[in-house]
């Protein structure tokens, strides 16, 4: 797998998680308790043997820089390849604001052009999962592809990929057309937004979408090429594994929740490799004789006194006695005080919930509290 880098493009829409990326991309917003969004597609990446990992952000990438370190957790800490996080250009004399992320591709164009690499995948973050990217190499290769899609058949009920893409496929899985999700009760072809083509094409692709004007984004030049490029052999791939796709609070929370199963926690950490993460030695979590902790995930560190049920609880959260947190996920050194009641909650870090209060959000609509604030 030396013969692909990988791409992870942050340009990701952050509109219905303002929340939760005040401060952060979607990358780095903290996931199952000791865990970054980021973490899954970086570790599906190493554990196929990628080594040279490009991160194109779009801003406020402190806490994603401060997670990622110098990659060694990742076994990326290395004199040649490597990760590489490359932020957007500024020009002083040219204070426009560019809405899309091609101008940033085409201003880090020598990276990719000078990398060893053969193949380039492109993928996002957001798209939490844990695939096999060789069986994918594999597949691209034997059907001669110019380009392979990942996707995953999805029955989408509840909204859960509103706004993906769904792709059309016809015989021998070749992608015919590529369209939008909707709620309609059918079957549809989701893309995971996983692109594996070669450097080659993919320069082409970026050299064409600024040359013409036309687009603003990276994905929409790859959709357009697709399209107008009657000549390229477009496959799909089909994934059959736990998917979920970071697009909204709603979806975080759901997502933070499936991790409950026991099955579902097994596959998306376990199954084609461990995920991994930065790696942070803390004590082990202290629970009283007054702790009540059923159906949960608690992380190092913490203190509980009162009562946990369904939640997801990170590193150096203290639960005081008599509180009583439900169906909620509490990020890092969060501190609720005594008697408070929490339910279907989402609170971010340093978050300071003062005694005898009710906090109380639904599934559907779970309530966020901004890092930082005491309530």
């Amino acid at each position: 797998m030396k013969e692909i880098m990988g791409v992870i493009n942050l340009s990701e829409k952050e509109d219905l998680l303002r929340e939760l990326t005040y401060h952060r991309p979607i990358a780095s917003i903290p996931f199952g308790g000791r865990y970054r969004i980021i973490d899954f597609v970086l570790s599906n990446m190493v554990n196929a043997g990628i080594n040279n990992i490009a991160i194109f952000s779009q801003g406020k990438s402190r806490s994603l820089m401060d997670h990622l370190g110098s990659g060694k957790d990742w076994d990326l800490h290395q004199t040649t390849n490597g990760i590489f996080v490359l932020n957007p250009v500024i020009d002083l004399k040219d204070l426009r604001v560019h809405r899309g992320d091609i101008e940033n591709f085409k201003n880090h164009l020598d990276y990719i052009k000078y990398s060893k690499q053969k193949y380039i995948l492109l993928t996002k973050s957001y798209m939490i999962c844990n695939i096999d990217y060789s069986k994918v190499l594999d597949y691209h290769k034997r059907n001669q592809a110019d380009v392979t899609i990942i996707y995953k058949k999805i029955k989408d009920q509840q909204g859960q990929f509103s706004n993906c893409d769904s792709l059309n496929i016809g015989p021998g899985n070749k992608v015919l057309s590529i369209g939008k999700n909707i709620e309609d009760g059918q079957t549809n072809n989701v893309s995971m937004e996983m692109y594996l083509m070669s450097k080659e094409l993919l320069i082409d692709i970026i050299q064409g979408g600024i040359r013409t004007g036309e687009v603003e984004y990276l994905k929409q030049a790859v959709i357009k090429s697709i399209k107008t490029l009657k000549n390229l052999k477009v496959q799909a791939y089909q994934f059959d594994g736990y998917l979920s796709c970071i697009n909204s609070t709603q979806r975080y929370y759901q997502a933070s929740q499936d991790l409950l199963n026991v099955d579902i926690s097994r596959e998306l950490f376990h199954q084609n490799g461990s995920i991994l993460t930065k790696v942070k030695n803390e004590a082990s979590t202290k629970y009283t004789s007054n702790a009540q902790v059923t159906n949960s995930l608690v992380a190092n560190g913490c203190i509980i006194e009162g009562k946990v049920e369904n939640s997801i609880i990170s590193r150096g959260v203290h639960i005081q006695k008599g509180a009583i947190v439900k169906n909620s996920i509490l990020m890092s050194k969060v501190i609720v005080e005594e008697n408070t009641f929490l339910n279907h909650t989402i609170l971010d870090k340093y978050v300071h919930i003062t005694k005898d209060n009710v906090l109380s959000g639904s599934p559907k609509n779970p309530l966020g509290i901004k890092k930082g604030l005491r309530l």
